[in-house]
């Protein structure tokens, strides 16, 4: 295997754009049909940027999750999180949102605009590992001062969790793992080590090169297993990157559901149908399984 070889993609895709309640455009990185997972993380969703003017919002309503964290980062706007163990929580931009599904919870995202009517973030789903899928869930609040921030050369990162480049976060992970944002200059390069087994560039605005594979605003880039990569801006960038080590065992998803199990997944279906989740305190609607309808209904 050449050098060249070594920093070059094995796959680059263009993120699927759908449109949330209160018309919130949405990107979707991952999952797609040519691939699902990199490393734990099973599911990237970027929201915006958008204009959201009071009293507009984007309002997704109770719906559950079992064996996975959902984990929520916003660059511009607010929202609040509710959920069934009681969780009332504001985030800010800079701020991380974690939440661990387990064996089953059920939450509810309220997101507005900033002072200038502007949202834009990402939420990232991370299958529990082998052995914590049914796992108590939990939630956790991370001020930024829990992320890590640095650069030089005209690149500026937060490593936003996990661990990278000798640096860790405060928040606690459930599998080894990165994130990290990056804001870079034109012609300023970054460079992500092998340290994971996978790992992926997503370019959210400008464009840039990986290795010698050019990517556009929207496009995900899978790297190889092996060799240093250099991410290197065209034109001022600002990208995203991820990974972590692959699980154990692959990982199914069903609608918001993660599991090592297939049966397991029909099972949370069903136990939602029957409305055996737990409720969100003072929340009366939610959104029914797909199939049952389309539109947000009140528990009886």
């Amino acid at each position: 295997m050449t050098a060249q070889s070594l920093t070059e993609p094995e796959l680059v895709m263009p993120a699927k754009g759908a449109l949330l309640p209160g018309g919130l455009h949405v990107r979707r990185a991952i999952p797609q049909a040519r691939r699902r997972m990199v490393g734990p993380f099973i599911f990237l969703d970027e929201m915006g940027p958008a204009e959201l003017v009071a009293p507009k919002s984007a309002d997704v309503l109770a719906h559950p999750h079992i064996g996975l964290s959902t984990l929520t980062y916003l660059f511009a706007g607010e929202g609040l999180h509710k959920d069934s163990l009681g969780s009332v929580q504001r985030i800010l931009p800079g701020e991380v949102n974690w939440m661990a599904a387990g064996g089953g919870i059920v939450h509810a995202e309220f997101m507005r605009g900033g002072g200038a009517g502007n949202l834009h973030g990402l939420q990232f789903w991370v299958a529990h590992p082998d052995g914590a899928e049914e796992r108590d869930p939990s939630f956790t609040h991370y001020d930024a001062d829990a992320t890590r921030s640095g650069g030089e050369g005209g690149v500026h990162w937060t490593l936003i969790s996990g661990s990278l480049w000798g640096e860790r976060t405060d928040i606690q992970v459930t599998s080894p793992l990165f994130l990290v944002e990056a804001r870079l200059e034109a012609g300023a390069v970054l460079e992500l080590p092998a340290e994971y087994d996978e790992r992926a560039v997503y370019v959210l605005s400008g464009e840039a090169v990986a290795g010698t594979t050019g990517l556009k605003s929207g496009d995900v880039a899978l790297l190889p297993r092996r060799g240093t990569v250099p991410v290197v801006a065209r034109e001022d960038a600002r990208v995203i990157l991820f990974g972590g080590d692959p699980l154990g065992s692959p990982r199914h998803i069903r609608w918001n559901f993660v599991s090592s199990s297939k049966d397991r997944l029909a099972q949370a279906a069903e136990d939602w149908r029957q409305r055996r989740f737990p409720r969100i305190p003072g929340e009366d609607r939610y959104i029914p399984l797909p199939g049952d309808g389309n539109a947000p209904v009140f528990y009886p």
